[in-house]
Protein backbone atom coordinates (compact mmCIF):
# COMPACT_ATOMS: atom_id res chain seq x y z
CA UNK A 1 0.00 0.00 0.00
CA UNK A 2 1.52 3.47 -1.00
CA UNK A 3 1.26 6.62 0.74
CA UNK A 4 -1.61 8.00 -0.84
CA UNK A 5 -3.72 5.12 -0.45
CA UNK A 6 -3.13 4.67 3.59
CA UNK A 7 -3.99 8.44 3.63
CA UNK A 8 -6.80 7.62 1.69
CA UNK A 9 -7.80 4.63 3.96
CA UNK A 10 -7.09 6.93 7.33
CA UNK A 11 -9.24 9.49 6.16
CA UNK A 12 -12.02 6.99 5.52
CA UNK A 13 -12.48 6.37 8.98
CA UNK A 14 -12.79 10.15 9.96
CA UNK A 15 -16.01 11.44 10.37
CA UNK A 16 -16.96 14.69 9.11
CA UNK A 17 -18.81 15.94 12.78
CA UNK A 18 -15.99 17.40 14.14
CA UNK A 19 -15.88 19.98 11.58
CA UNK A 20 -18.92 20.86 12.75
CA UNK A 21 -18.11 20.69 16.67
CA UNK A 22 -14.68 22.92 15.41
CA UNK A 23 -16.41 25.90 13.96
CA UNK A 24 -19.00 25.91 16.80
CA UNK A 25 -15.82 25.81 19.66
CA UNK A 26 -13.95 27.86 17.98
CA UNK A 27 -16.92 30.79 17.02
CA UNK A 28 -17.92 30.46 20.94
CA UNK A 29 -14.33 30.95 22.03
CA UNK A 30 -14.24 33.74 19.78
CA UNK A 31 -17.86 35.21 21.58
CA UNK A 32 -16.14 34.44 24.76
CA UNK A 33 -12.39 36.69 23.75
CA UNK A 34 -14.61 39.19 23.29
CA UNK A 35 -16.79 39.34 26.47
CA UNK A 36 -13.61 39.21 28.23
CA UNK A 37 -12.52 41.74 26.76
CA UNK A 38 -9.56 40.27 24.94
CA UNK A 39 -10.14 41.02 21.85
CA UNK A 40 -7.97 44.42 21.60
CA UNK A 41 -9.28 47.93 21.72
CA UNK A 42 -12.07 47.46 19.11
CA UNK A 43 -13.56 43.76 20.34
CA UNK A 44 -16.47 44.06 17.62
CA UNK A 45 -14.66 45.26 14.73
CA UNK A 46 -12.10 42.22 16.02
CA UNK A 47 -14.54 39.90 16.29
CA UNK A 48 -15.88 40.57 12.38
CA UNK A 49 -12.92 40.42 10.88
CA UNK A 50 -12.29 37.06 13.09
CA UNK A 51 -15.13 35.48 11.39
CA UNK A 52 -14.67 36.48 7.98
CA UNK A 53 -11.36 35.20 7.67
CA UNK A 54 -12.75 31.89 9.02
CA UNK A 55 -15.38 31.49 6.32
CA UNK A 56 -12.85 32.44 3.74
CA UNK A 57 -9.99 29.82 4.95
CA UNK A 58 -12.40 27.42 4.95
CA UNK A 59 -13.92 28.13 1.44
CA UNK A 60 -10.51 27.80 0.15
CA UNK A 61 -10.52 24.42 1.85
CA UNK A 62 -13.70 23.35 0.17
CA UNK A 63 -12.17 24.32 -3.19
CA UNK A 64 -9.17 22.58 -3.30
CA UNK A 65 -10.60 19.29 -2.48
CA UNK A 66 -11.54 18.59 -6.24
CA UNK A 67 -7.82 19.72 -7.37
CA UNK A 68 -6.14 17.81 -4.16
CA UNK A 69 -7.83 14.86 -5.41
CA UNK A 70 -7.44 15.31 -9.20
CA UNK A 71 -3.89 16.13 -8.65
CA UNK A 72 -2.54 14.26 -5.54
CA UNK A 73 -5.38 11.48 -5.15
CA UNK A 74 -6.02 12.74 -1.51
CA UNK A 75 -9.58 12.21 -1.32
CA UNK A 76 -11.30 14.46 1.18
CA UNK A 77 -14.92 14.81 -0.27
CA UNK A 78 -16.54 13.06 2.01
CA UNK A 79 -15.99 16.49 3.90
CA UNK A 80 -17.20 18.88 1.52
CA UNK A 81 -20.34 19.46 2.59
CA UNK A 82 -19.28 19.87 5.94
CA UNK A 83 -16.93 22.66 5.25
CA UNK A 84 -19.15 24.56 2.93
CA UNK A 85 -21.64 24.52 5.75
CA UNK A 86 -19.39 25.44 8.73
CA UNK A 87 -18.52 28.61 6.23
CA UNK A 88 -21.77 29.56 5.48
CA UNK A 89 -22.47 29.47 9.49
CA UNK A 90 -19.24 31.75 9.45
CA UNK A 91 -20.75 34.00 7.33
CA UNK A 92 -24.02 33.95 8.86
CA UNK A 93 -22.11 34.80 11.97
CA UNK A 94 -19.70 37.62 10.40
CA UNK A 95 -23.02 39.51 9.06
CA UNK A 96 -24.84 39.36 12.36
CA UNK A 97 -21.56 40.70 14.13
CA UNK A 98 -21.68 43.23 11.74
CA UNK A 99 -25.52 44.22 11.75
CA UNK A 100 -26.30 43.27 15.64
CA UNK A 101 -23.18 44.33 17.25
CA UNK A 102 -21.48 47.33 14.83
CA UNK A 103 -24.36 48.75 13.24
CA UNK A 104 -27.55 47.99 15.76
CA UNK A 105 -30.03 49.94 13.59
CA UNK A 106 -32.06 47.97 10.65
CA UNK A 107 -32.73 51.57 8.41
CA UNK A 108 -28.85 52.11 9.12
CA UNK A 109 -27.91 48.29 7.74
CA UNK A 110 -29.64 48.92 4.41
CA UNK A 111 -28.71 52.28 4.03
CA UNK A 112 -24.48 50.45 4.38
CA UNK A 113 -25.68 47.76 2.67
CA UNK A 114 -26.85 50.45 -0.31
CA UNK A 115 -24.09 53.53 0.08
CA UNK A 116 -20.89 50.78 1.14
CA UNK A 117 -19.71 48.96 -2.26
CA UNK A 118 -17.44 46.19 0.10
CA UNK A 119 -20.46 45.97 1.90
CA UNK A 120 -22.68 45.40 -1.26
CA UNK A 121 -19.88 43.11 -2.27
CA UNK A 122 -20.36 40.94 0.84
CA UNK A 123 -24.08 40.94 0.94
CA UNK A 124 -24.00 39.45 -2.70
CA UNK A 125 -21.48 36.72 -2.07
CA UNK A 126 -23.94 35.76 1.03
CA UNK A 127 -26.86 35.56 -1.47
CA UNK A 128 -25.36 32.92 -3.51
CA UNK A 129 -24.45 31.22 -0.57
CA UNK A 130 -28.06 30.73 0.79
CA UNK A 131 -29.21 28.68 -1.97
CA UNK A 132 -26.09 26.36 -1.58
CA UNK A 133 -26.35 25.99 2.45
CA UNK A 134 -30.14 24.94 1.94
CA UNK A 135 -29.46 22.54 -0.67
CA UNK A 136 -26.83 20.79 1.06
CA UNK A 137 -28.53 17.70 1.95
CA UNK A 138 -29.34 14.00 0.43
CA UNK A 139 -33.06 14.87 -0.32
CA UNK A 140 -32.12 18.52 -2.21
CA UNK A 141 -29.02 16.35 -4.16
CA UNK A 142 -32.17 13.51 -4.99
CA UNK A 143 -34.38 16.05 -5.81
CA UNK A 144 -32.40 18.24 -8.52
CA UNK A 145 -30.75 15.80 -10.18
CA UNK A 146 -28.95 16.94 -12.23
CA UNK A 147 -29.93 20.57 -11.88
CA UNK A 148 -28.02 20.14 -8.19
CA UNK A 149 -24.53 20.51 -9.74
CA UNK A 150 -25.34 22.97 -11.47
CA UNK A 151 -26.86 25.26 -8.79
CA UNK A 152 -23.60 24.13 -6.54
CA UNK A 153 -21.43 26.03 -9.11
CA UNK A 154 -22.87 29.40 -7.69
CA UNK A 155 -19.95 28.68 -4.93
CA UNK A 156 -17.56 29.76 -7.49
CA UNK A 157 -18.28 33.65 -8.04
CA UNK A 158 -19.66 33.58 -3.89
CA UNK A 159 -15.71 33.13 -3.51
CA UNK A 160 -14.60 35.31 -5.51
CA UNK A 161 -16.95 37.99 -4.25
CA UNK A 162 -16.13 36.92 -0.81
CA UNK A 163 -12.57 37.47 -1.61
CA UNK A 164 -13.60 41.31 -3.51
CA UNK A 165 -15.00 41.85 -0.03
CA UNK A 166 -12.46 41.55 2.09
CA UNK A 167 -9.74 43.31 -0.28
CA UNK A 168 -12.36 46.24 -0.06
CA UNK A 169 -12.78 45.99 3.23
CA UNK A 170 -9.43 46.55 4.32
CA UNK A 171 -7.32 50.01 4.40
CA UNK A 172 -4.30 50.49 2.54
CA UNK A 173 -2.50 47.74 0.61
CA UNK A 174 -2.39 44.52 2.76
CA UNK A 175 -0.71 40.83 1.78
CA UNK A 176 -3.48 38.29 3.69
CA UNK A 177 -6.52 39.68 1.43
CA UNK A 178 -4.18 39.93 -2.10
CA UNK A 179 -3.40 35.94 -1.23
CA UNK A 180 -6.87 34.98 -0.35
CA UNK A 181 -8.17 36.59 -3.47
CA UNK A 182 -5.46 35.03 -6.13
CA UNK A 183 -5.43 31.46 -4.39
CA UNK A 184 -8.87 31.40 -4.85
CA UNK A 185 -8.58 32.88 -8.45
CA UNK A 186 -5.56 30.22 -9.05
CA UNK A 187 -8.52 27.05 -7.33
CA UNK A 188 -11.07 28.60 -9.76
CA UNK A 189 -8.42 28.00 -12.76
CA UNK A 190 -7.74 24.62 -12.14
CA UNK A 191 -11.57 23.86 -12.36
CA UNK A 192 -11.78 25.92 -15.21
CA UNK A 193 -12.48 22.65 -17.40
CA UNK A 194 -14.96 21.32 -15.46
CA UNK A 195 -17.24 24.17 -14.78
CA UNK A 196 -17.14 24.49 -18.59
CA UNK A 197 -18.65 21.13 -19.00
CA UNK A 198 -21.25 21.50 -16.64
CA UNK A 199 -22.62 24.94 -18.06
CA UNK A 200 -22.62 23.64 -21.15
CA UNK A 201 -24.60 20.34 -20.29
Amino acid sequence: MGLRDGINGGLRAVPAWPIYLGSLGYAGWLLWLGISDRLGAEPVKALEHALGEAALYLLVAGLAITPLRRLVGINLLKFRRAIGLACFFFVVMHLLTWAVLDVQRLDRVWADIVKRPYITVGIAALLLMIPLAVTSNNWSMRRLGPAWRKLHLLVYPAAVLGAVHYLMLVKGIQLRPILFLILILGLLALRITAIQRLVRA
